[in-house]
């Protein structure tokens, strides 16, 4: 639901937007990313009007009454005040910032080509901070089945976890088919063909992709339908305590807390790092090609897989243990 105490055309382009089948996820960064922008810009402007008054960015109480003659004051370089605001004094990376730029980019955009209520796009000639190529962390085979064995035949603090058989699902789905939070919460029983073992979930950008189910995938599935509350009110395969559909914040913290007491990982791996694993024990052992990898993973683009195609240190030893001349001593 978007904001009514949003300015209009913040409102107008977000529906512009959602109309172009964003994802709720993407429509969430994008009204977090401007909305923190034109704070910074109406600031700016404020407190040259009273600085003893506007001290800080938080200072702001309201962005509804931005309007049209004030985004046509925003050029360039005030773009880049701002970003190097959230770089010295919020601590973004570089990350973070590429994508706060990505949202300036496309709502200018939309503001002078769609709306045409701004003369010119400050935002045209906007750069992006360069971004070092970063290995995904991902879990080892050994870990991976730790997990696996700690969830399905374990107890979780002195007890025996009652949703383990749930929880054991969703984690072989994460480990086996390298699926998105997003596409494992959304998982109706009625999309799951067991005669074909696939299912088809939502992805990326409201698209609809077919995920095909390993035997491991299949029997875990089965196993949790024998002991799934019989709930006739929902499809949603995975439930809450309360018998609904399972909420991603549920999910998340119940990976979390998996990985920290059975695996010993802390917070910074997450369920995104169970997709991760998935594609690099594919990739590791099954000897998968980059373009069947992509299409596994619902990536758009080739260049996204690609950061699969890493070796770790025991495959560079054996690349060169396996040189010819590793052997060879001299006459």
């Amino acid at each position: 639901m978007i904001d009514d105490k949003l300015p209009k055309l913040l409102r107008d382009y977000l529906n512009y937007s959602a109309n172009l089948n964003k994802s709720s996820n993407t429509l969430k960064e994008y009204q977090y990313d401007l909305v923190n922008f034109l704070k910074f810009m109406k600031f700016v402007e404020l407190k040259t009007i009273d600085k003893k008054k506007y001290k800080t960015v938080d200072d702001v109480e309201t962005i509804a009454d931005i309007d049209s003659k004030f985004l046509n004051g925003i050029d360039l370089n005030d773009i880049y005040e701002y970003l190097t605001y959230v770089k010295d004094k919020c601590d973004n990376s570089a990350v973070t910032r590429a994508r706060k730029v990505a949202s300036i980019k496309s709502f200018f955009k939309y503001l002078h080509l769609k709306a045409r209520v701004i003369d010119d796009n400050p935002a045209k000639e906007l750069e992006s901070p360069k971004l070092g190529k970063r290995l995904p962390k991902y879990l080892t085979l050994e870990q991976s089945t730790a997990l696996l064995d700690g969830v399905r035949n374990k107890t979780i603090k002195g007890r025996e976890h009652d949703n383990r058989v749930r929880d054991y699902t969703i984690i072989t789905l994460f480990l086996n088919c390298g699926m998105r939070l997003s596409e494992l919460i959304s998982i109706d029983i009625d999309h799951i063909k067991f005669d074909e073992e696939i299912l088809t979930v939502i992805g990326k950008g409201n698209k609809e992709r077919t995920i095909y189910l390993n035997r491991a995938s299949m029997e875990a599935i089965k196993e949790y339908l024998c002991v799934r509350p019989n709930v006739t009110d929902t499809k949603a395969l995975f439930l809450s305590e309360r018998k609904t559909r399972i909420s991603k914040r549920t999910v998340q913290n119940l990976i979390k807390n998996y990985l920290r007491e059975i695996v010993g990982l802390d917070s910074s791996y997450s369920t995104h790092k169970l997709r991760h694993t998935a594609a690099t024990l594919m990739y590791q052992f099954g000897n998968v090609d980059i373009r069947a990898l992509q299409e596994i993973l619902g990536h758009e683009s080739i260049a996204t897989t690609e950061i699969y195609t890493h070796v770790d240190n025991s495959q560079i030893r054996e690349a060169v243990e396996s040189n010819p001349l590793a052997n060879y001593k001299p006459k």
